[in-house]
């Protein structure tokens, strides 16, 4: 019996490097060898390919392969570059397609879609180096819209980087300069209290045709105002299952399902909320969920049975129906 041969994609251009080498590494893991033959294909952070550890172009890095799992986070993995290369190699890969991926990393221009398909969100602004406004004018203007604590972050960012908490409109235009001079641009956010939740969507799953696993409560370390991936000895985890009431849990499902639709997403996605006395209310959407150990989908995956095997074989099978 012929392997499969399955090209994984991981590194790449964004600040979120050294997670997609844990997903990737975490991917080539869990096939299991007698079914599939893996191939470590490295994006650097330059956005040079490699195969093997030498420069390879895209054509020659994917040769041979017939499908193709992308482990990369943020950068060219998410906005798009790397679904129209492989669009037009024509290998089939998991995942989202080049334009719902771009929209979904693009949390300004994601915002705008959700919330026109009625999302329940967060309240926010957006500032970009070509608003001539001063950052106190800035500061000036959201402070009318809600009031402190205030969540400033770059809109193309994963994994919590990037993220500055202002805990008080007189912070606010220092951090927004902050923001602005390093990457360009700024979403704010109000800062929402409650309980964070995290549920996968994957598509065709167990018979359902949008299956939502019951959410992860992420457990926050002491002190901390949101989760960080990188912060392993912060004691911050993501637990499931969740003592969340049934009617949130269903609540949270509905809102993942909708906004997975709205943005078009494909194969799986993930989607971050805080529940508040309002309700659950979506913080972002995620197209490309991790699978290193500090992630929540492996543990979606255990609690209802399942495997990042089992997780990984059923994407692979939607990538090349």
């Amino acid at each position: 019996m012929s392997r499969t041969i399955v090209g994984v994609l991981r590194g790449g251009t964004s600040g979120e490097y050294p997670l997609s080498l844990k997903t990737g590494a975490a991917m080539m893991a869990a096939l299991p060898e007698e079914r599939y033959e893996t191939r470590d294909i490295l994006i650097d952070r330059e956005g040079m390919w490699h195969l093997r550890g030498m420069p390879a172009t895209p054509a020659r890095a994917l040769s041979q392969v017939d499908v193709v799992l992308n482990a990369l986070h943020g950068g060219v993995g998410e906005d798009g570059t790397v679904q129209r290369i492989l669009d037009r190699t024509g290998i089939p890969y998991a995942g989202s397609r080049a334009l719902s991926a771009g929209l979904s990393l693009n949390k300004i221009r994601a915002r705008e879609v959700l919330q026109g398909a009625g999302i329940p969100m967060a309240r926010a602004v957006s500032f970009s180096l070509d608003n001539r406004m001063s950052t106190q004018d800035m500061a000036e203007a959201i402070f009318e819209t809600f009031g402190p604590p205030y969540v400033v972050k770059p809109p193309a960012e994963g994994s919590s980087r990037g993220i500055r908490i202002a805990k008080t409109v007189i912070e606010l235009p220092e951090t927004l300069a902050d923001t602005l001079d390093e990457y360009g641009v700024v979403l704010v956010e109000e800062y929402l209290s409650g309980a964070h939740a995290t549920a996968a969507i994957v598509e065709h799953f167990r018979d359902e045709p949008l299956y939502v696993f019951p959410p992860a409560h992420t457990d926050l370390a002491k002190g901390t105002w949101y989760f960080d991936p990188y912060g392993e000895e912060d004691g911050a985890e993501h637990v499931v299952p969740s003592r969340f009431p049934h009617d949130i849990k269903r609540r949270i499902a509905d809102i993942a399902r909708s906004a997975h639709q709205a943005l078009r997403l494909a194969h799986y996605s993930d989607a971050d909320f805080v529940v508040t006395r309002r309700g659950p209310l979506l913080l972002e959407m995620n197209a490309s969920p991790a699978l290193h150990e500090r992630a929540a989908l492996p543990r979606m995956l255990e609690a209802v049975g399942s495997s990042v095997r089992e997780f990984l074989e059923h994407i692979i099978e939607l990538a090349r129906r």
